[in-house]
């Protein structure tokens, strides 16, 4: 069998809310999540022995290739499926790493499409959607990567009509760390952060064919509740998303996940390079990436 490829893309929460705190621990949150075209690069090469080698501007930043998310999915796929077929991944590493916008996540999702093309598994086969939220919480919405409403602790996946949306992305090159996040927000086990009401009154994404506007409008309605206790936690986020404020021709500017990556959604492709253009130039040691959003 020839080797084989896919794009780990960078997934970005538009929205984020945290619903509250399960008495195992976990957060329940919902999120409506896109998809950004700027990506990782995974192959694999069947074989005997499982292993990683990482490449790439982000190579560096990987840490140790055993405790990659790219092998531990790989692992508890083969306890799962008899006779996997299992072997050598390959990873181009661009995506900045303890981001909020997936990174490993997004590997560990492509490792997981690929060993499910190299050993004839559907893509909704339950045993690579357990695989998938035993990984890590942001792999299950990495696997299909496209819009949706993510919603309890990365389980539930509500597909969404999401029109092109030009943007900018950001990051200060500072890793955050999600659970120093979430320990700056501060909840209990079993502590409920929404009420009734408030789940009443959540939002209603626009339907198939919904012009960017409508959209523009829905997002803008909703927030990232993470976005308060990350900034405490890493104070440069507030500059980032300032100098995305600050862009001619912006329409939204958020937080993505638990940071420190920050994007806004701009006019058209041209505005957006404009911005990615002026914020590069002022802070040439920011990671920045002008494209789009689906």
């Amino acid at each position: 069998m020839p080797a084989l490829g896919d794009d780990a893309r960078a997934k970005v929460n538009l929205t984020l809310r945290v619903m509250g705190r399960r008495v195992d621990g976990y957060h329940d949150l919902e999120s409506v999540v896109a998809f950004a075209d700027c990506a990782d690069r995974l192959t694999f090469e069947p074989g005997a022995e499982l292993a990683l080698v990482t490449t790439g501007p982000g190579a560096a930043e990987c840490g140790d290739g055993a405790n990659n998310l790219v092998i531990k999915a790989a692992r508890l796929l083969g306890e799962r499926v008899e006779g996997l077929t299992l072997g050598a991944f390959a990873l181009d590493k661009h995506l900045p790493v303890a981001a909020g916008i997936g990174g490993g996540s997004a590997d560990a999702a492509a490792a997981l499409r690929l060993l499910a093309r190299a050993n004839s598994l559907e893509l909704d086969d339950p045993r690579l959607i357990e695989v998938a939220l035993l990984t890590g919480a942001d792999v299950p919405v990495c696997l299909p990567s496209t819009a949706c409403v993510m919603s309890g602790v990365g389980d539930h996946l509500m597909p969404l009509s999401l029109p092109r949306l030009p943007c900018v992305m950001v990051n200060p090159r500072v890793p955050v760390a999600t659970k120093d996040v979430f320990k700056e927000l501060g909840l209990k086990h079993g502590q409920l952060r929404v009420g009734v009401t408030d789940v009443l009154k959540a939002p209603k994404w626009p339907g198939e064919g919904a012009p960017v506007e409508a959209w523009i409008k829905a997002l803008a309605a909703g927030t990232n509740d993470l976005e308060a206790p990350a900034l405490k936690v890493e104070p440069v986020i507030g500059e980032v998303l300032s100098a995305l404020r600050d862009a001619k021709n912006v329409r939204l500017a958020r937080m993505s996940g638990s940071g420190a990556t920050c994007f806004a959604i701009f006019d058209d492709d041209a505005a957006a390079k404009r911005a990615a253009a002026a914020i590069t130039l002022a802070h040439p040691e920011w990671w920045v990436h002008a494209g789009a959003l689906s």
